[in-house]
């Protein structure tokens, strides 16, 4: 930093001081919980399904599926989430996604990078429908993809694959009536998408039922990549849908 903007920044840190993500207490650094806030999140790691990575409550070998994988294998290369979701995940979900606080896509990347695959070649958000990236301003999965080419060095692509078409929230909707909905949704739209032999990331903030994950895999495997992983802030444990 130029020693002549080092007293405009100091002036800046005193006025506006950084604050935790979860409940707005001043912290030392940017993009930093707080003690509560932190503790207060569940950050996901093995043991895990081997396919899907849904957490074990105890290790049950390397190989080990759950139920789930076992019955219906899914055509994604598992789910990886920073957090299980829960209240502060689910705040600074929020207020990234509605209070317009961008900044915080760096806060959950920084996050997530930690479980980046090693082969990974391209990350690929999930995408907003026109409609509701102009209302919003901005697409979240996005911005935390950018965020994650910044910490990591993987390159990100917002652009191949496409919201076709506009869909309802999927929240109040059960497991076959969101994969309904979403069906068709999703599109490789670009002719020059660099996407054949990828090992290709999927983006999103929150996972809850795969719906909209798993329609976005068929998309991308169909265009030709050899693999979709999804990467997410905060996953939804125990999911009744």
């Amino acid at each position: 930093m130029s020693p002549w903007l080092a007293p405009s920044r100091l002036i800046a840190d005193f006025a506006l001081p950084p604050r935790c993500p979860g409940c707005g207490a001043v912290t030392g650094e940017d993009h930093r919980f707080c003690a509560t806030c932190w503790g207060a999140l569940r950050f996901l790691a093995p043991p895990w399904c081997a396919t899907c990575h849904t957490p074990f409550a105890y290790d049950r070998g390397a190989e080990a599926q759950c139920a789930a994988c076992i019955a219906d294998p899914p055509r994604h290369a598992g789910v990886r989430a920073a957090v299980a979701y829960g209240d502060v995940a689910r705040t600074v979900a929020l207020r990234l996604k509605y209070g317009g606080r961008t900044a915080f896509a760096e806060t959950v990347g920084r996050q997530m990078a930690r479980l980046l695959p090693e082969d990974a070649d391209m990350l690929v958000p999930v995408p907003l429908h026109r409609w509701r990236l102009w209302s919003r301003g901005f697409n979240q999965a996005a911005l935390i993809a950018n965020a994650l080419t910044r910490v990591s060095g993987i390159a990100h692509d917002p652009l191949p694959l496409r919201r076709v078409k506009a869909t309802p929230p999927l929240r109040a909707m059960g497991a076959k009536a969101r994969a309904r909905t979403v069906a068709g949704v999703f599109r490789v739209v670009d002719p020059k998408a660099q996407l054949r032999g990828k090992a290709v990331v999927l983006i999103d903030d929150i996972y809850t039922s795969g719906a909209t994950t798993d329609a976005c895999t068929a998309a991308l495997l169909r265009a030709g990549a050899a693999k979709v992983t999804i990467l997410c802030w905060a996953r939804v444990i125990d999911s009744k849908d």
